[in-house]
């Protein structure tokens, strides 16, 4: 089920969504701001400054791209030129328990002069503790974008369901729980025993969390999460 404004004010209140104001809690959606800091593909030059070499990396092993960084705060407004692509970070962090799922939207005015997302932004439940990194890329021939830190660049929908088994949560599973800022491809996590015990944990935490979700109104804890009853 999406989630709707009173469930996503309760939600803020909650800390589901944490470095969020509720002037940015829209009809169905959470307004995403960008970070501080954005990682631009770093293109090899020679003398000339011209291409100097194309760089392999390998996404079975998930070797990430050589970024060179831009900070808003240091480096002023950034200019993106037609062509590039850079990674970028919310300001919002974000704790997902196990029975809420999130994905990314591009905002509408962000696609009107072709600024594209990557189209990867899915959350699953479970990721927690982390910024949402963003993949962008200026789609436009002819025009430079300009952009600055703290900006609206797209929002969050969730969507409530059946909570997920402890041992199968994002939680666990995932590559990019606790990422405060950018992260970059990252390779497997290993599982075992320790993954057990940060299972039990979220597990735990969530089950804590899913009633301050809940509003005094009866209907509303229903469509909060969705039991096998309903």
């Amino acid at each position: 089920m999406l989630m709707s404004y009173k469930q996503l004010c309760d939600m803020v209140d909650a800390g589901i969504i944490t470095h969020v104001d509720l002037s940015q809690v829209n009809s169905a959606s959470i307004d995403i701001r960008l970070g501080d800091i954005v990682e631009l593909e770093y293109c090899y030059t020679g003398p000339d400054k011209e291409l100097a070499e194309l760089r392999e990396i390998s996404l079975k092993k998930r070797e990430a791209l050589v970024t060179r960084k831009h900070s808003f705060s240091k480096d002023g407004p950034l200019r993106i030129y037609p062509g590039e692509c850079f990674l970028a970070h919310s300001i919002e962090l974000f704790n997902l328990p196990n029975n809420l799922s999130a994905m990314f939207k591009l905002k509408s005015s962000c696609g009107r002069i072709f600024l594209e997302h990557m189209n990867a932004g899915w959350c699953d439940a479970g990721w927690h503790g982390s910024a949402l990194t963003m993949e962008f890329k200026n789609n436009s021939r002819n025009h430079v974008i300009v952009l600055e830190g703290g900006e609206k660049i797209g929002q969050m929908v969730f969507f409530s369901h059946e909570m997920v088994p402890a041992d199968k949560s994002y939680a666990v599973r995932g590559r990019y729980n606790k990422d405060k800022g950018v992260s970059g491809a990252k390779p497997a996590i290993v599982f075992g025993e320790e993954s057990d015990e940060i299972a039990q944990e979220v597990f735990e935490e969530n089950q804590k969390a899913v009633p301050n979700i809940m509003s005094d109104d009866a209907d509303l804890r229903r469509d909060v999460i969705i039991s096998n009853e309903e």
